[in-house]
């Protein structure tokens, strides 16, 4: 991860480009884990240094992503692990990253620290609009505090439906390999 305070991001969309699938092992916890094994199958997920994760494809990425056309599409857009949920975002009770002043973000009277990781393709650089500071940031928040599940301004704004796929059927077995 490479850390910027949320101070320094004008505003974040997910651009449906993929790259959090492509660069980043997904750590899961164990319902995360049970829940997807149990769904698609042992193959889907793994173990590796007592870290529980989802697993990757033969060229790398992960095993739920699936190219449609310019964009990518998560086979579990609906039931994200938390992990997937606020990435690019890293919400901490302490200033893990340093820049505790600037990654300060009172929440509730509670103080947090919010780090962004820079590699987000869907992050514009700048002084945080409002939108990003009052309706995006604490999206991310409740979703990292387990104080919501559903996501309206902290993801993707594809519809499946208007593209006519049926994310169900989409084959995510490892094709390659």
């Amino acid at each position: 991860m490479k850390p910027v305070s949320w101070r320094h991001i004008q505003s974040w969309s997910c651009i449906e480009c993929g790259m959090c699938c492509k660069d980043y092992k997904v750590v899961l916890s164990v319902d995360e884990y049970v829940n997807i094994v149990k769904t698609y199958g042992f193959e889907a997920g793994y173990s590796q240094r007592n870290r529980l994760q989802i697993a990757k494809k033969g060229d790398d990425t992960c095993y739920f992503l699936t190219p449609l056309g310019s964009s990518c599409v998560c086979g579990l857009q609906y039931k994200k692990p938390k992990a997937c949920k606020i990435w690019p975002f890293k919400v901490v009770a302490t200033p893990k990253y340093g820049m505790a002043e600037q990654a300060l973000y009172r929440y509730k009277n509670k103080d947090l620290y919010v780090y962004v990781d820079m590699a987000c393709s869907g992050l514009t650089f700048g002084t945080p609009t409002d939108d990003f500071k009052y309706r995006i940031l604490p999206e991310f928040i409740e979703v990292a505090a387990d104080l919501r599940d559903t996501q309206v301004h902290s993801t993707s704004k594809i519809n499946v439906n208007s593209r006519r796929v049926d994310v169900k059927k989409v084959d995510f077995k490892d094709k390659t390999g």
